[in-house]
């Protein structure tokens, strides 16, 4: 797990200082799906496989992972937040970003997407898998369990769901806006095989939430990773405030010297 970590590291920084020169927020919710990013694309992504981040406003965590994966150089990054950039806010529409294959981060879209993704490759045979990752507001969305209903209906055993269960949401602890538990019965009821990762901000316990899929199963297939929002950054942890705020220079140069070397 060595040289994911030291990927990780190096994305932590990247993520930090992207955003202070920009002076923007959803940092926390940047650095709660980093490891689940990094793991799918250092571990699991073979030719052929996408990935959709349906919590489309952590797009900062998808470009600096795709950077380090090869999709652009790296320099492009600088661009982000910039007029005219294709690294919004936001992931891009219309296939402008190489490794973007759809905008997100109207709650509820990712799942759909992806299900309609994983359909067709079942449908043309393509030996590939759909990764998509959703969040607790993903879950607050009828649109996505429409979507879990068609996933499990048809056997999608090539759709890969993440959830990035850190219990904040924009409005609070995700328990008081909209309370999905028992989360595993759910998604077991609508036909998926469900798996948990205990830390999901850790490898190991990503790698072994994986393990404990079953690899034979027709059912589509999701992860429940236990994450932190801010993971990392010990004044962001488990604060909501840290989905809207941007940093001070003072609370930069604190985050940045959290980050292990």
């Amino acid at each position: 797990m060595k040289e994911i970590e030291l990927i990780k590291r190096d994305c932590q920084y990247k993520i930090l200082s992207l955003y202070k020169k920009a002076n923007a927020g959803h940092i926390g919710s940047s650095l709660s799906c980093l490891d689940l990013l990094v793991y799918i694309f250092f571990k699991k992504f073979q030719d052929g496989d996408k990935v959709i981040l349906s919590k489309g406003h952590a797009a900062l965590a998808l470009y600096v992972v795709l950077s380090k994966a090869g999709f652009f150089p790296e320099s492009e990054l600088e661009t982000f937040y910039q007029d005219g950039t294709f690294l919004a806010a936001h992931p891009p529409c219309g296939n402008k970003l190489n490794g973007v294959i759809f905008g997100t981060g109207s709650l509820g879209h990712g799942l759909s997407l992806s299900t309609g993704l994983a359909f067709s490759n079942k449908f043309t045979k393509k030996k590939s898998n759909i990764y998509c990752i959703i969040s607790e507001g993903d879950c607050n969305e009828g649109s996505t369990w429409e979507a879990a209903l068609f996933a499990g209906q048809h056997k999608l055993s090539n759709l890969v769901v993440l959830m990035d269960n850190n219990g904040l949401q924009g409005f609070g602890e995700s328990e008081g806006v909209i309370n999905l538990n028992p989360i595993v019965e759910k998604w077991k009821s609508f036909n998926f095989d469900v798996s948990t990762a205990e830390n999901g901000n850790d490898f190991k316990s990503i790698e072994q939430s994986f393990v404990l899929l079953n690899p034979n199963s027709e059912k589509p297939k999701i992860i429940i990773a236990r994450t932190t929002k801010g993971s990392g950054v010990s004044f962001m942890e488990n604060k909501m405030e840290w989905h809207y705020l941007p940093m001070s220079d003072e609370q930069y140069h604190i985050a940045i010297n959290e980050i292990p070397a």
